[in-house]
């Protein structure tokens, strides 16, 4: 009853009709950077810290609760229409969600996108609200023996679930770690294959390499296509921005699937949503495969519906986290933390005693800016779907500069504008040889968690290999790794035998 006591206080304080106009104005100009190629959620967090000084501090994390989910949705926009995700999170929505907008249903995508992230982050929310001292405890149990045992079942089953062929899967995944590998080793502090260009010591950015081999990959690959004639048909798109029955009976069971991939990944370090938005892509991919008429590679609207749910079910989780731990766990709570620390607040345990009514209101405020969200872009999704009836050449043109400027206001290199053309070559070269893209990206974001993670482990035990497999929760992510393995194995068997038959 205190909970709800208090949960009723925080909606009385959100409600106030500035505090609403703030969430408004937050989810907007979240939605509004979020949406631009190299830029993200993150980012739209970052350059809008400012923006809330003026502000009390209240008001401000109201406005932040917007910016926030308004971020994530724009990475959604930018990762269905342009191919192109506004931040790591969003990767796997691309993979069905792009062929969705591509097939003329790019509508019925963005409002597959919004009812996901509305879905998982109403549940996380909720959670967090209600159990999030219980849900603190599950980070507890995971050392460095169970983040790598992570980040290797997120290597191998997203190499194998993604591609066709596992020998494609897995030499995409080595280009990944070997791209990961660049830069200075954590532990030694030795520089690693940097060629003597001092740009390559921080490692290569995972911006410039998401943004790349999706982005100007998908460019090139068009370009490099131009002569045929059916790369000069215009791209339709229905104007339904609402999904059908039969949609909704696909999209719903994947929402709830994505949403309990995401909820646990909210409370523990490692590093974002791109795990759990891959293990609910890769899940839905195996079901798909056991349908009698697979769907994957077509536009597959659970495809879609999972990772979106997943993304934001994670999101929702790790501002539990940060209220309740003062743990950041991704990049953006990173953000929100420095946001507390910057109105001279500490977020965790002392913060619902000290200054509950601002850790209440922002709680609301999160279901508050979750509804915002929906009723402002769910109207508007053929709206956004008109990008994709610009002429493909101006299109085209706009993708490639957005992402060159993206990746140079971050970064202020022209290293890394080279690395993203060379990137956007390698992205063709992939899709001319049917090689997936997606265990690039994962080595790439989770290659120096999985390196540090086991150097912590083989210090800590002095070198005894056992104890990559001294706990039962390590134990059984190799385990369920094992199942998965053999399954797609016998499946692609099954399927070869048939095609033979």
């Amino acid at each position: 009853m205190d909970v709800l006591a208090s949960l009723a206080d925080g909606f009385a304080t959100a409600f106030s009709p500035i505090n609403l106009l703030w969430v408004v104005v937050g989810a907007l100009l979240g939605t509004a950077v979020g949406v631009l190629p190299g830029l993200g959620s993150a980012m739209a967090v970052a350059l809008l810290l400012p923006v809330t000084y003026s502000l009390d501090p209240t008001g401000a994390f109201i406005m932040f609760a917007g910016i926030y989910y308004g971020g994530l949705f724009g990475d959604s926009i930018s990762a269905i229409l342009l191919n192109t995700p506004g931040n790591s999170s969003a990767i796997a929505s691309t993979f069905e969600g792009h062929k969705m907008a591509l097939t003329g249903r790019a509508p019925q995508a963005l409002a597959t996108a919004a009812l996901g992230a509305f879905t998982g982050g109403l549940l996380a929310t909720v959670l967090v609200a209600f159990l999030a001292p219980s849900m603190a405890v599950l980070a507890t149990y995971f050392g460095p023996a169970e983040f790598f045992a992570l980040a290797l079942f997120a290597f191998v089953a997203t190499s194998a679930v993604v591609a066709d062929s596992l020998v494609k899967g897995l030499a995409s995944l080595v280009i990944g770690l070997a791209v990961a590998v660049v830069g200075i080793e954590t532990q030694s502090g030795t520089s690693r294959f940097t060629f003597g260009v001092p740009d390559f010591l921080d490692g290569i950015d995972v911006v410039v390499v998401t943004v790349g081999l999706l982005a100007l990959g998908e460019v090139f690959h068009r370009a490099s296509l131009a002569h045929r004639p059916e790369a000069e048909t215009l791209i339709r798109s229905g104007g339904r921005p609402f999904l059908s029955r039969g949609e909704l009976r696909k999209a719903l069971p994947a929402w709830l699937r994505g949403t309990a991939f995401g909820l646990p990944f909210g409370v523990i370090p490692v590093g974002g949503s791109e795990i759990p938005t891959f293990l609910a892509y890769g899940n839905e991919r195996r079901i798909d495969r056991r349908s009698r008429k697979p769907e994957f590679g077509q536009g597959a609207i659970r495809g879609l519906a999972a990772p979106e749910a997943a993304g934001n079910a994670t999101s929702g989780t790790a501002m539990g986290a940060l209220l309740t731990l003062g743990l950041p766990t991704s990049a953006t709570a990173a953000i929100m933390l420095a946001a507390f620390q910057q109105f001279g607040l500490q977020p965790g345990p002392l913060l619902f005693e000290r200054d509950s009514e601002l850790a209440w209101a922002l709680i609301a405020s999160l279901f508050v800016g979750l509804v915002v969200l929906l009723v402002l872009n769910l109207p508007f999704a053929p709206l956004w779907a008109k990008l994709l009836l610009i002429p493909r050449p101006f299109l085209y043109a706009g993708i490639t500069l957005f992402c060159v400027m993206g990746v140079y206001s971050s970064s202020g290199s022209v290293v890394d504008v080279v690395l993203l053309l060379a990137f956007g070559l390698l992205g063709m070269l992939m899709r001319r040889a049917d090689v997936p893209v997606a265990p690039v990206l994962i080595a790439v974001i989770l290659g120096p968690l999985a390196e540090t993670e086991l150097t912590r482990t083989l210090t800590i035990s002095e070198g005894d290999p056992s104890a990559l497999v001294a706990s039962p929760i390590s134990i059984a992510l190799y385990a369920v790794l094992a199942l998965t393995l053999v399954i797609t194995a016998v499946n692609r068997i099954r399927t070869r035998r048939s095609i033979d038959a």
